[in-house]
């Protein structure tokens, strides 16, 4: 059986599996996107049309986040404790295929949200929304990157330890991670952790494609999102394959 073949079948299977899980993952991504570009400015009695375009262009970062980061190392988690993580390495395919096939999954999971919350948004508030032609491949890089960091963790660490820590991030990324507002709001040590983490260079790159022109990345940006983009498929790849 060919790699593609193989990559359907897990595809297919999963998705049984799992339809209902997934549907819910995904009416809950659209809530907290129209949550964080919408019922965030119910904080502020007349927003200016800055925070409103900064909002609006980091919904889609958390979503991203949320859902690589957070439910699908939540998912991981469950299944291991109920031995569906050694059923799968039982089965006679690759594991780069039940990677690829997870991995589909999730990022189609965002989609609704991200797509959702950016239409209402601008029919609601007209943020200036000036979408780049590199969009959707820095949707990828930066999905990618939640998807193989959430995935690497959640097979890494003991259970208990990774549900833990799914929930510090959910905390930290809407809270404490400049997305939603600039940088320089944050404290020093906190903007010297965000030079080295890929949260802030992820909400950059997101925002320097749906509002080109207002907001620019750095080239130092997008090479960290990319390692560890690449550091977490690697973890991830790498435990998978082990007997």
């Amino acid at each position: 059986m060919t790699l593609t073949m193989q990559y359907k079948q897990t595809l297919k299977m999963q998705v049984l599996r799992s339809v209902g899980f997934y549907t819910v993952v995904a009416i809950m991504q659209i809530i907290i996107s129209l949550g964080i570009a919408i019922g965030f400015t119910y904080l502020f009695s007349d927003p200016e049309q800055q925070s409103v375009l900064y909002l609006a262009t980091g919904a889609p970062t958390i979503v991203l986040l949320m859902t690589g980061l957070v439910l699908l190392p939540v998912h991981i988690t469950n299944n291991r404790s109920e031995g569906y993580d050694e059923f799968l390495r039982t089965l006679p395919v690759n594991r780069a295929a039940i990677l690829l096939a997870d991995t589909t999954i999730w990022l189609l999971i965002t989609l609704p949200g991200i797509l959702i919350s950016m239409l209402i948004t601008n029919l609601m508030f007209a943020p200036g929304y000036a979408i780049s032609p590199w969009f959707f491949l820095v949707y990828l890089l930066c999905g990618l990157t939640c998807v193989g960091v959430g995935y690497g963790y959640a097979n890494a660490l003991p259970p208990t330890l990774a549900m833990s820590l799914s929930q510090i991030i959910a905390f930290v990324a809407l809270m404490f991670s400049p997305i939603n507002f600039p940088m320089s709001r944050l404290p020093v040590w906190l903007q010297v952790v965000h030079t080295v983490l890929p949260l802030d260079s992820m909400a950059k790159m997101m925002r320097s494609t749906l509002a080109m022109g207002t907001f620019e990345v750095s080239i130092f940006d997008i090479i960290k999102v990319f390692i560890w983009c690449i550091l977490g498929f690697a973890v991830a790849i790498k435990i998978l394959n082990k007997k």
